[in-house]
């Protein structure tokens, strides 16, 4: 089966990708294109999976540069391929020709930037967590420190959780009106003492006000679609053992 490889108009001309799980080597409920180390699925069809994602990306599986994702703020800057253990943050940025940085997600945000014209790339994890902390903030920042223009730079927050699945309780919504009066507009109603949170929605508002030049999502809802994504939440639901993950990746 061939890979499915979501990609967007505002990023033409970067190699980039939102992988689905189709296309994969993985078998039961990791069926598909199952790209995370840190599942329970077996390491050497997990190698597999990212072999085959880093030949639609057209670089070696070595340099696919990735984090440990701890849904933090933080973002390094990549200059060569990695060798031994990989930092702890949830974002990645370089100007090195030749690397492709990739996030993981199964719900949250994966997020791909792009300063063409100054040849500066960036990937970002971005769960709740991260997002009310800055990462994407964050990110946009270390690729201005690497020569990028805020007004050049495009964001696109790929498949994520939509806000129709996205129940939350009441003290998920205080920290949010913690953090920001104005945030009560990423929700909605649900039922009994239950919200809807709007994560794709809070996370455009956070590209915009970084002052990117053009941003967008794509529309893709992760748990929705079990044809196509991998969901923490709906594997939790259907309580089953362990999920996979999806990869996103971007390169210059």
């Amino acid at each position: 089966m061939s890979l499915d490889i979501i990609r967007s108009d505002l990023l033409d001309g970067v190699p980039h990708g939102f992988f689905t799980r189709k296309g994969g080597a993985s078998s039961g409920v990791f069926e598909g294109l199952n790209c995370g180390f840190g599942s329970s699925d077996q390491r050497d069809i997990v190698a597999i999976n990212r072999a085959r994602a880093a030949a639609a990306m057209e670089v070696t599986p070595e340099n696919l540069c990735s984090v440990f994702q701890v849904h933090s703020a933080d973002v390094v800057t990549i200059d060569a391929p990695q060798t031994g253990d990989i930092p702890h943050a949830d974002a990645l940025v370089t100007a090195t020709k030749g690397l492709a940085l990739v996030i993981l997600t199964a719900d949250c945000q994966p997020v791909l930037f792009a300063d063409r014209t100054n040849g500066v790339i960036g990937a970002a994890h971005a769960g709740w967590r991260g997002a009310i902390d800055g990462v994407l903030e964050n990110t946009v920042a270390a690729m201005v420190a690497l020569g990028a223009e805020r007004g050049n730079i495009t964001a696109v927050i790929g498949p994520c959780i939509s806000q129709r699945a996205y129940e939350v309780g009441p003290e998920f919504l205080d920290d949010f009106l913690a953090a920001g009066d104005t945030n009560a507009r990423f929700f909605t109603n649900g039922e009994g003492d239950r919200y809807l949170f709007d994560l794709p929605a809070f996370g455009l508002n956070a590209l915009r006000e970084a002052g990117v030049g053009a941003c967008e999502w794509s529309r893709h809802c992760t748990y929705h679609d079990a044809a196509r994504f991998y969901s923490y939440r709906r594997s939790v639901h259907r309580k089953e053992a362990d999920y996979g993950r999806l990869l996103s990746g971007i390169r210059l």
